[in-house]
């Protein structure tokens, strides 16, 4: 008789078990908002990864770096789950979202399958830094190419980000004065990142 030992099947669910609690919990130290996300030099220092891949995105698409941050600051100030507040009912009761955006990008549905469908494959996720970083080069460069819009313009690619390709051609923004202070806030977030992106060095 044999005195080799085998796993027994309660063993190896323990171990899979503990896998996946690990996983998890490195995901979930990794999805850490930036302390200071006002801050890119700070943020690029603290989040090692980003730097780089918002680079990668910046030179597949042509959207410079500090203006796919600023869209990103303003949409969900770096929170990787972060989705709209829902709406109430008889002012109180918790009800729906309002739209499905979600993570990073704040992306809602039909847009990130258009995306997955186009450029993104697959595996791509909302709430994953790179891929949504790559979303928002994607849509920025889709809006230069169907509206012509400067891929350095941050406030008018912001305003077709919100408003979808449609929206703006519909000119939806110009009645709409609490979105073109946003756009202007991202116009200037956009500045300041520039300045700050010139001010520390990336490797």
């Amino acid at each position: 008789m044999s005195n080799k030992r085998f796993f027994k099947p309660a063993s190896v669910a323990v171990m899979l078990r503990l896998m996946l609690i690990f996983m998890w919990a490195l995901a979930a130290c990794t999805a850490v908002t930036p302390k200071n996300g006002d801050n890119i030099c700070a943020t690029f220092k603290e989040k090692d990864d980003w730097y780089d891949e918002a680079k990668d995105s910046s030179d597949k698409w042509g959207v410079p770096v500090h203006v796919q941050m600023a869209i990103m600051h303003q949409e969900s100030h770096f929170v990787a789950d972060a989705k709209p507040p829902r709406d109430t009912l008889l002012g109180f009761i918790p009800w729906f979202r309002p739209t499905t955006a979600y993570g990073y990008a704040q992306a809602v549905d039909g847009t990130w399958e258009d995306y997955l469908d186009d450029a993104g494959g697959w595996f791509a996720d909302r709430d994953d830094f790179s891929d949504a970083i790559d979303f928002i080069g994607w849509y920025s460069n889709t809006s230069h190419q169907k509206l012509g819009i400067s891929k350095w313009d941050a406030r008018n690619l912001y305003l077709a980000y919100h408003e979808g390709h449609d929206g703006y051609k519909r000119k939806t923004h110009q009645k709409n004065a609490t979105l073109k202070r946003v756009a202007d806030k991202v116009a200037n977030r956009a500045k300041i990142f520039q300045r700050q992106l010139g001010s520390c060095k990336m490797n």
